[in-house]
């Protein structure tokens, strides 16, 4: 696991919990059910990830801090959040109905444009429908590491999370998790036995463009479905350090990029890959991709990086700190997540 970033500093401590003794793990749970503090620095807190929600962008962050903001990251409010841990990535399907993760194997949804939320999944209850699933398999391997998630106690990090249509949700994490909905995220099922992955490797990012699903995290892992999430096959990159983060701006155009500033594309469904020249060796965290079809990349050395002819040329002058994510804003911004709060790029360079 990587130790760069603030990001995988957060879920370091996550992880460290499970071996924490009993008052820590108790403490993990009562931040599922401690709504989060209202503060009127909220907008300078820790954000981790960012969506639109029709004209208003939804930003998520540590201690459950949600913020909506109408005017393209001007102006913040915050949400009522019925849970206080960490929040790690946000999606809207339309307007009104999104779904954020987190810590503790949080899941909420929202059908109000991020004003209310209500918690779904939790990491108690998706430890033990990890199990129902693998007593129902007789997989053996699938038993232990469905034993060993409720055994370690609450706290299960998600990591990522995106919609694939009609009521699906797919959300992954550390140890290799991952989980998905059909019906909006009232009920849940372990996605682990469509996805080679025996080592329990974190899976840190997911994408996904119609039928076309990509998975990405430590080691080197990636893996790719094009049926809808009904089976996945491992795409051989060459390069064995962890991915951050993904972008999939169609069936066959995959980026992949992390630890190092390593960042490989490939145009063929991840037959072949490319690397992409970075102007310094400091870890890729986010990315996104404008409403143009480029993608623009960000890394701890709080660079906003875009694509051209095969490298990652830096596009903003002003020094920023080390960034967490980023949103590509309806006005041709960038929304600028990081350990300082949430800054709002106008007219950056593409």
């Amino acid at each position: 696991m990587n130790k760069h970033g603030l990001r995988c500093g957060l879920l370091c401590g996550a992880l460290a919990a499970a071996w924490l003794p009993t008052a820590a793990a108790e403490a993990v749970v009562a931040a599922q059910l401690r709504p989060a503090v209202l503060s009127r620095q909220a907008s300078q807190s820790v954000m981790l990830g960012a969506a639109h929600a029709g004209s208003r962008v939804v930003a998520v962050g540590e201690r459950g801090i949600i913020l909506l903001s109408d005017d393209n990251g001007q102006r913040w409010q915050q949400a009522e959040v019925p849970v206080s841990v960490t929040l790690t990535a946000v999606r809207f399907a339309d307007a009104r109905n999104g779904v954020a993760v987190g810590h503790a194997g949080v899941v909420l949804t929202t059908s109000d444009g991020g004003a209310h939320w209500q918690r779904m999944l939790d990491g108690q209850r998706l430890a033990a429908l990890a199990l129902e699933a693998a007593k129902k398999s007789s997989d053996a391997l699938a038993l232990r590491d469905a034993e060993r998630l409720v055994a370690d106690g609450a706290d299960k990090p998600l990591l990522d999370v995106c919609l694939l249509g009609a009521g699906r949700i797919l959300a992954v994490g550390a140890y290799g998790i991952a989980f998905a909905s059909e019906d909006n995220g009232r009920s849940w099922t372990p996605w682990m036995d469509r996805i080679s992955n025996p080592k329990g490797l974190h899976l840190n990012t997911v994408r996904a463009n119609g039928d076309t699903i990509l998975l990405a995290g430590e080691r080197g892992l990636a893996l790719l479905s094009t049926d809808a999430g009904r089976s996945f096959r491992p795409l051989n990159v060459p390069y064995q350090g962890s991915f951050f983060t993904a972008e999939l701006t169609s069936a066959t155009d995959l980026l992949l990029a992390g630890l190092r500033g390593n960042a490989w594309r490939s145009v063929d469904a991840g037959r072949s890959w490319q690397q992409l020249a970075s102007p310094m060796p400091v870890s890729i965290t986010a990315s996104t991709t404008r409403a143009d079809g480029n993608v623009v990349l960000a890394n701890q050395a709080g660079m906003l990086l875009t694509v051209r002819d095969q490298a990652l040329v830096p596009t903003n002058t002003a020094p920023m700190p080390p960034l967490n994510a980023i949103l590509a804003l309806n006005n041709g911004g960038l929304l600028a997540l990081s350990i300082q709060g949430i800054k709002a790029v106008a007219g950056a360079k593409q």
